[in-house]
């Protein structure tokens, strides 16, 4: 099985590169494209909130419903951007809340 892809910061991908993932540190405008060779390339894509903040969020959301590969949202090192809130998204799709 190929190594997990990393993007994100490279405070972030120097764990995650001790780790045995392959990384990529990204800019701002290159967070898509570097999102879509990871996809390519890899079985689990992992991708800090900040670097997913970058993209729209239909993009990231259809990504994500997506078997293949699996696509996780993680926090960076740095912190400065929350995780996306889960169970209210849960609560949206189920119809529970707005």
């Amino acid at each position: 099985m190929p190594a997990p892809i990393f993007i994100g910061d490279e405070v972030s991908a120097s764990a995650y590169r001790l780790g045995g993932a392959r990384v990529r540190v990204t800019s701002a405008d290159e967070v898509a494209a570097d999102l879509a060779w990871a996809c390519r390339e890899a079985e689990l894509v992992l991708i800090t909130a900040e670097c997913a903040a970058r993209l729209p969020s239909d993009e990231l959301v259809k990504t994500q419903s997506l078997l293949r590969p699996l696509v996780l949202v993680v926090p960076d090192m740095r912190g400065r951007t929350p995780l996306p809130d889960l169970s209210q998204w849960i609560r949206a799709q189920l119809g529970l809340e707005a």
